[in-house]
C-alpha cells in the first residue's frame, strides 16, 4: 500500500511563500509521476501541477504558472511544491497524488491511483 503524507501547510500573508512536501512510502516512487491538487472551500478539487518520474517533464495550471514550482528528490522519496507570491485565492487543502505511469503529467484526477490526506494552506489578505 502506498502512503503519501503531505506537510508544510500553514497560514501566510498574501505575497508570502510556503513550501509543501509530500513523502511517499513506496519504493516505486522513482517510477511514479507525482502531482499536486487543491480544493478550496465549496469548490471542486482542481489540478495544480505534476511532474514526471525523472523530473524532466512538468505541467502547471495556468493559475499558478510563474508562481509555483514542483520538484522531486527521488533519493528521499519526496515531492515538493514551492509556492511564491501567494494570493488569498490559493487558500485550499493541498493534496499530493501519484500515478504509476511515470511519464504522465496528467491534470485529471482519475489518472492518479494514490492520494494523501492533504495539508491546509491559508493565505490572508
Amino acid at each position: 500500500q502506498v502512503q503519501l503524507v503531505e506537510s508544510g501547510g500553514g497560514l501566510v500573508q498574501a505575497g508570502g511563500s510556503l513550501r509543501l512536501s509530500c513523502a511517499c512510502s513506496a519504493r516505486t516512487f522513482s517510477n511514479s509521476a507525482m502531482a499536486w491538487f487543491r480544493q478550496a472551500p465549496g469548490k471542486e478539487r482542481e489540478f495544480v501541477t505534476a511532474i514526471s518520474r525523472s523530473g524532466g517533464r512538468t505541467n502547471y495550471a495556468d493559475s499558478v504558472k510563474g508562481r509555483f514550482t514542483i520538484s522531486r528528490d527521488n533519493a528521499k522519496n519526496t515531492v515538493y511544491l514551492q509556492m511564491t507570491s501567494l494570493k488569498p485565492e490559493d487558500t485550499a487543502v493541498y493534496y499530493c497524488a501519484s500515478n504509476s505511469q511515470g511519464l504522465l503529467v496528467s491534470p485529471w484526477q482519475s489518472d492518479y491511483e494514490y492520494w494523501g490526506q492533504g495539508t491546509q494552506v491559508t493565505v490572508s489578505s
